[in-house]
């Protein structure tokens, strides 16, 4: 194994971490924006209430993005797998 394949599995690993997880922090980045709009357009200052609707979000974010996050990273597992070489180790 050289350095540059070492460095291309990092580089990987860091975009395919960065793309799986951007739908479902976007989704709760805009939830909670939303709920802190809503806060304080009705001047509603309980720190509960951003709780509920960000885990329903970010579960409803779940269900809706799961399956393109699973067949993402089996891609991704089953490119690194067969890059190594087989003579490494």
């Amino acid at each position: 194994m050289t350095s540059d394949f070492i460095v291309d599995i990092v580089q990987k690993t860091i975009e395919t971490t960065l793309l799986v997880s951007a739908p479902v922090l976007i989704i709760s980045l805009v939830a909670g924006l939303a709920i802190s709009l809503f806060q304080a357009v009705t001047q509603i200052n309980e720190s509960t209430l951003t709780f509920l609707p960000k885990i329903l979000a970010v579960a409803l974010a779940l269900v809706i993005f799961m399956p393109w996050m699973l067949s993402v990273l089996v891609s991704f597992t089953t490119h690194i797998l067969t890059s190594i070489p087989s003579g490494a180790g």
